[in-house]
């Protein structure tokens, strides 16, 4: 079975991760979703890293705040595609986030996002388009889902458009 890992750094990013969760579900896309902290739980998330490898996990989705170092532990533990997920917060209101998850050392690398529900959402289609390379139906999926945003910026448009 091939899935999705979702690790957020704690409780108050379920807010926003959910968001990463509903689009899966929108796709039919398999995920696991669970709690744990670089800082305050390292051995649970390494054990879980490992776990999750060996029950078919095929990239990881990190979000976190503050420090953020979540992305990083994940992506030194593990050879799979990791994206980090910064979250809005703290003294910098999300900027210390966004430079520790985006800023690795090479070899370490973490594909990020934006911040916030954008993020969580982009995270998922980031994710699933890995896993398009090797699944012919989900990447239809993905292509029909593009042909309906686009069909939707033309409604749009025509509801306010002036054109001389």
């Amino acid at each position: 079975m091939h899935f999705v890992s979702i690790i957020m750094g704690s409780k108050s990013d379920y807010e926003i991760m959910k968001n990463c969760a509903q689009t899966f579900e929108d796709f039919n896309v398999k995920y696991e979703m669970i709690i744990s902290s670089a800082h305050r739980s390292p051995q649970r998330t390494k054990e879980y890293i490992k776990s999750a490898e060996a029950k078919g996990a095929v990239a990881f989705i990190a979000a976190a705040g503050m420090a953020a170092h979540l992305a990083g532990a994940v992506a030194a533990t593990t050879t799979k595609p990791v994206i980090g997920v910064p979250m809005k917060g703290g003294a910098m209101d999300g900027m210390d986030a966004m430079l520790s998850t985006v800023q690795m050392p090479s070899g370490m690398p973490v594909a990020t996002v934006a911040l916030g529900k954008a993020g969580a959402i982009n995270a998922a289609y980031l994710a699933m388009q890995i896993l398009a390379i090797s699944d012919k139906e989900l990447a239809a999926k993905l292509t029909e889902d593009r042909i309906v945003k686009e069909k939707a910026v033309s409604i749009d448009s025509k509801e306010i458009e002036v054109i001389l």
